[in-house]
């Protein structure tokens, strides 16, 4: 489960963000790219835009859920 007091300092605020624990495997900008975005020097994803509207949050949520090591959380600030 991602923690939030390890979220990742390029992280737009919101509820959705990535922890210190992304290997980089582009699972979630494959599945929500309006949303996650890579760091290139550093190799790890964060969240660039929060969603919107609730099928902004489904494929948000759908990215969380299919992240291999859980560095996605849902339990940021809104």
């Amino acid at each position: 489960m991602a923690d939030k007091d390890n979220k990742l300092p390029e992280n737009v605020p919101g509820t959705f963000y990535v922890d210190d624990q992304c290997i980089d495997c582009d699972a979630c900008r494959e599945t929500a790219p309006d949303f996650f975005t890579r760091n290139d020097d550093k190799g790890y994803s964060f969240v660039h835009a929060q969603p919107k509207d609730d099928a902004d949050v489904e494929l948000c949520r759908e990215a969380l859920e299919g992240c291999p090591v859980e560095a996605i959380g849902e339990d940021g600030e809104e």
